[in-house]
């Protein structure tokens, strides 16, 4: 008999309808929380491209200057601030940043090519994580167990230059080499651990991150070029190599969202984490620690998690801060080395059983947004 893992992703879609429990919100008030705004959405956006680009500049006087203290702090700064970039990939990928729709793709792909990254890959893999979080036969973009790494080689690495990345972190020569092997046509292993699964059946979406790979490559290379050619290979440095240079803080920020949960549990609580974060790293990371209500309401923005949290908590498992969280994980990596099959049950109330279950269920509450290619949605 074939493995579940190896079917068809087709066949997955037809054959695997989790009926996922999500703490019931008045319908109005999700439609309310479900509003976009261009607004918000380009007071974040901009706020995080001027950050990095505040950052860089900085780095660049301090080059100029010869201030070699300040060029290193600095520089760690530019490569904290460009690291998060998969934050507002992620957001922009859903399509519910901004209201209007030609806004959020702009800007999908300006993070995307400042922060090498491949929207076109991620809008498929991430749309099977979302419809089967943490189900191994349909969502590969995470895989456990996790395990959340304390190595002092590999925090040195992440505290410094990232040359050969790991989990939840980009490395130079991982992606340079993802990027190559697509830019060639190569879609067997295309990030994470799908094998080619993701476009057996649909290849006019890997066209499309074939595309984007040589789109990467030739807009990072003839950053470079000219960066050496007009002598300024400090350019090159800020611009497409921020990404690999301090990585340590989006590592311990954004690891903690499913590692050491549940799998193959149709309750988001069971399986995803919020986390409280202080202002500058939410921020940075696009209030994405509220990932729990970002699972159970997906077409909700990500500037009103925090309010939908407030709609919901009393549902919820009370969330830890960043330390709290980490003890926790370190906890159940502890437990997992003893007993492989070790999950951490979160401790949730009782589900909340809706008096009217014939009650039709709305767009928002199955809605992922705009991610989904036409191909699989």
């Amino acid at each position: 008999m074939k493995n579940s893992s190896q079917l068809p992703l087709s066949e997955i879609r037809r054959s695997l309808k989790i009926k996922w429990y999500r703490s019931p919100v008045e319908l109005q008030k999700l439609k309310e929380l479900s509003q976009r705004s261009n607004f918000k959405g380009f007071l974040h956006s901009i706020g995080h491209l001027g950050l990095w680009f505040c950052t860089g500049l900085l780095t660049y006087l301090h080059f100029l200057q010869e201030s070699w203290l300040g060029f290193t702090i600095a520089l760690f700064l530019h490569g904290t601030v460009g690291s998060f970039f998969s934050a507002p990939q992620h957001e922009l990928n859903h399509g519910t940043v901004f209201k209007t729709k030609w806004l959020n793709k702009m800007f999908l792909v300006i993070f995307s090519l400042l922060g090498w990254m491949n929207f076109r890959v991620y809008e498929m893999s991430h749309t099977y994580h979302h419809r089967y979080t943490l189900f191994l036969e349909g969502d590969k973009e995470e895989v456990h167990p996790k395990i959340p790494s304390l190595n002092i080689f590999y925090l040195a690495q992440l505290l410094t230059l990232n040359i050969t990345g790991g989990e939840k972190s980009t490395g130079i020569i991982p992606t340079f080499k993802n990027h190559v092997s697509l830019a060639f046509n190569n879609l067997d292993n295309p990030y994470n651990d799908w094998d080619g699964a993701l476009y057996a059946e649909v290849p006019e979406e890997g066209k499309k991150a074939v595309n984007w790979a040589r789109l990467i490559l030739v807009f990072h290379l003839l950053i470079i070029f000219f960066s050496f050619l007009n002598g300024q290979p400090i350019l090159a440095v800020l611009i497409s190599g921020h990404r690999f240079i301090g990585n340590l803080l989006y590592y311990f920020v954004g690891s903690p969202m499913h590692c050491g949960l549940r799998t193959n549990v149709p309750d988001f609580r069971k399986c995803v984490r919020n986390m409280k974060l202080d202002p500058i790293s939410e921020f940075l990371y696009w209030k994405m620690n509220w990932h729990l209500n970002h699972h159970m309401y997906a077409a909700v923005p990500f500037y009103n998690l925090k309010k939908l949290y407030d709609v919901i908590k009393d549902d919820l498992s009370k969330p830890k801060n960043l330390l709290e969280t980490w003890i926790e994980m370190r906890e159940i990596y502890s437990q997992q080395k003893k007993d492989s099959k070790y999950e951490y049950d979160t401790p949730v109330p009782s589900p909340i059983i809706q008096k009217n279950s014939r009650l039709k269920i709305s767009e928002f509450e199955f809605s992922i947004g705009d991610l989904a290619p036409k191909a699989i949605s």
